[in-house]
């Protein structure tokens, strides 16, 4: 594990501040619809400063060990949380329909979700790594968690996403003041001299509300890799980061992804079987050394999700779905969506 001290942290939530700031002010300081070179050149941006990062972790984790193994970790935590990400991008892309979200609106409601998101991981992580320190045998239980979702994600039938089903909008609509006008560039305003919440408050809690159902998987995944809760975190929060441009990148060809969720049910069953086999090894047979080496986890993960990709990569689908080419404008009903979390 890496030697990690407040100072350490400090440095990176701040660096994280940063990042958000230069995101919100300087390149969303308008309210606009994003082209497909805008958030082609952010996404390499945020997946850019991810790898310098991961150049850091390296070179942290050769100086203290010796060896590639913390930056291997966070290369795998990062490549997992990141494909995951891709999954919730079905919801979001639902959610903003189901809304009638104007494209230039979007950019805000993702924003503040994805503050909303690191804050909740930061909560997910520090329970679950304590729940481990106290009661390892709780890896068992995220290890059957994990192939239990991988193996439902692979043979449930795609399911539609129900926004009007969610209980938070239910508690929402039923007791915040809504304001009559359809606004989505303010979460509050004043109506009729009483202040009330806007439709795109409820959408923020919708958003919210779903990542806490992506969250209930993916950290346990992340934590199926690495133990250690600096990069556990980080790798966690540099997939974040970068949500908002992905989505907007891949919005207009979500439904091509018609196969990524064989490869992510492959990869969340590849990690619940690893912590379980770990598990087993260490405390029923005592053997202490190491069952699957890092760079081969990297492999395996890599290599479940390219073979995923594939079909996409050579424009098979499994159904007819139209483009017009257009980003945000896709004709195409997006209505495969995640397994991991309906918003129900």
């Amino acid at each position: 594990m890496l030697e990690v001290h407040p100072w350490h942290w400090a440095v990176f939530f701040a660096l994280v501040v940063i990042l958000l700031i230069l995101d919100l002010v300087v390149f969303h300081r308008r309210e606009h619809k994003p082209t497909l070179r805008e958030s082609a050149i952010l996404s390499a941006f945020w997946i850019g400063l991810a790898l310098l990062f991961n150049g850091f972790v390296w070179w942290w984790g050769w100086q203290l060990h010796g060896d590639s193994e913390a930056g291997v970790k966070f290369l795998t935590g990062f490549v997992v949380e990141k494909s995951l990400s891709v999954d919730n991008l079905f919801v979001f892309a639902v959610i903003f329909r189901f809304f009638g979200v104007d494209i230039r609106y979007q950019h805000r409601i993702l924003f503040w979700g994805i503050l909303g998101a690191i804050i909740m991981r930061g909560v997910f992580i520090v329970a679950g790594v304590g729940l481990i320190q106290l009661f390892e045998w709780i890896l068992l239980v995220f290890g059957g968690f994990l192939i239990y979702t991988g193996i439902h994600l692979a043979f449930s039938s795609s399911e539609n996403v129900h926004p009007e089903k969610n209980l938070v909008l239910r508690f929402g609509r039923r007791y915040l003041p809504i304001c009559k006008a359809t606004i989505f560039n303010h979460f509050f305003v004043r109506e009729e001299g009483r202040l009330c919440a806007t439709p795109a408050l409820l959408v923020l809690l919708v958003v919210e509300s779903t990542d806490v159902l992506f969250a209930v998987d993916s950290i346990p995944a992340v934590i199926g890799i690495t133990r250690d809760p600096f990069i556990v975190f980080s790798s966690n929060i540099w997939a974040i980061l970068g949500l908002r441009a992905l989505y907007f990148l891949l919005v207009g060809v979500l439904d091509r992804f018609q196969f990524l969720h064989y490869g992510l049910a492959a990869v969340l069953s590849f990690i619940g079987l690893k912590m379980v086999a770990e598990y087993v090894a260490h405390h029923w047979f005592a053997y202490h050394g190491r069952l699957i080496d890092p760079w081969l986890s990297l492999a395996v993960v890599g290599g479940l999700l390219g073979l995923s990709l594939i079909p996409t990569l050579f424009g098979y689908q499994r159904r007819p779905s139209s483009d017009n080419g257009s980003l945000q404008e896709s004709e195409s009903d997006v209505t495969q969506t995640s397994n991991r979390a309906g918003v129900h």
